[in-house]
């Protein structure tokens, strides 16, 4: 039975993909970092190893006789110190490649991101298009984590796939969805600019397949794939949609977009100088990611791996408010089968 190991197991996706793997038969080891909860995804054939990215020396047990590795572990939305993220998404990075390396792992899948190409780029945007992150230290970090993994595929011959997905959602998902639906039921949802700019959301389950692909199709060695919809929802369309399904009013105000993003600009400053450890109500990033027009390519996936989006973005923002509305901590199977039938992926 072939070995798998999943980083950043107990976050939003992780679940997702370790019972993806269960389901398709594959054996499963997850790592956790000493103090997470591991409830969710303690399960009859899941292996919890208590580890860090951070610390490679606690990667060599997990990591032993296993065939594929899904690096899933990422500092990303919250309001973190600097280094933390440069720690996890850089550094944490590094040590993953050597050690997947000196373990003889047949395949790694690095989750990188969207953002690291950079945001409201006009047009359409392509695995070949240079990494240019916006000045923000998740998106920097998360380029520079990318980049070492490229460097590992052309210098070593690390056997890694580069995932870049859009911004995942889904059952379990309190960063993006989960904060976007308590804005709407507290009337504080706004529209930036015109909201009619592209939104790069996909549903956890389309985004889980494109890893699913990249751990076990041979084409996707040495590659970076984009894993999106083609078909996204524009701002308006999105916040209509969430407000449909949670039955609150959508949002009436409309903020310029330079006015918003001075004043993110001037919360960040104002955060980091009176109280380091609060997060700014709003920030750059954020105002780039639903102010901007985002969109990427998928053919490269569609083409090389056999990647189809099986849920759009309207029916997964259904099924992610009927979890919002339920609060459940997981996907139920009833979830899980209704984004997912047979020979996709969850």
């Amino acid at each position: 039975m072939i070995e798998t190991l999943v980083t950043g197991a107990t976050g939003f996706v992780g679940p997702h993909l370790v019972a993806e793997l269960l389901a398709r038969g594959y054996r499963v080891r997850a790592l956790a970092l000493p103090t997470e909860d591991t409830t969710q995804i303690e399960q009859e054939h899941v292996t919890i190893y208590r580890g860090d990215v951070r610390k490679p020396e606690t990667l060599i047990a997990p990591f032993r006789g296993v065939d594929t590795v899904f690096n899933l572990a990422a500092a990303h939305g919250l309001w973190r110190a600097k280094q933390e993220y440069y720690d996890v998404n850089v550094a944490g990075a590094e040590n993953v490649c050597r050690v997947a390396l000196a373990a003889g792992v047949r395949r790694l899948v690095h989750i990188s991101s969207w953002s690291v190409y950079g945001m409201g780029l006009n047009g359409p945007v392509r695995e070949d298009f240079p990494l240019k992150p916006v000045l923000d230290i998740y998106a920097i970090s998360k380029a520079d984590g990318d980049r070492i993994v490229q460097r590992y595929i052309a210098e070593d011959g690390l056997p890694a796939a580069i995932i870049r997905p859009g911004t995942m959602f889904g059952p379990g998902d309190r960063v993006n969805f989960g904060r976007m639906a308590d804005r709407l039921r507290a009337g504080k949802a706004i529209i930036i600019g015109s909201g009619r700019n592209a939104l790069p959301f996909v549903y956890v389950s389309d985004a889980v397949q494109g890893m699913m692909l990249a751990g076990f199709e041979g084409a996707a060695v040495g590659q970076a794939y984009n894993i999106s919809n083609d078909h996204p929802l524009t701002q308006e369309q999105m916040w209509h949609a969430l407000a449909d399904e949670i039955g609150a009013p959508p949002p009436r105000l409309r903020v310029p977009y330079h006015a918003l993003y001075a004043l993110a600009f001037a919360a960040e400053l104002a955060v980091r100088s009176d109280h380091p450890k609060r997060q700014p109500l709003v920030t750059r990033l954020g105002v780039k990611m639903f102010g901007a027009d985002n969109r990427h390519v998928i053919d490269k996936a569609r083409r090389e791996l056999g990647y189809v989006p099986r849920v759009s973005v309207r029916d997964g923002v259904r099924m992610a408010a009927n979890w919002y509305l339920h609060r459940q901590g997981s996907p139920t199977k009833t979830e899980t089968k209704a984004a997912a039938p047979v020979g996709e992926v969850a």
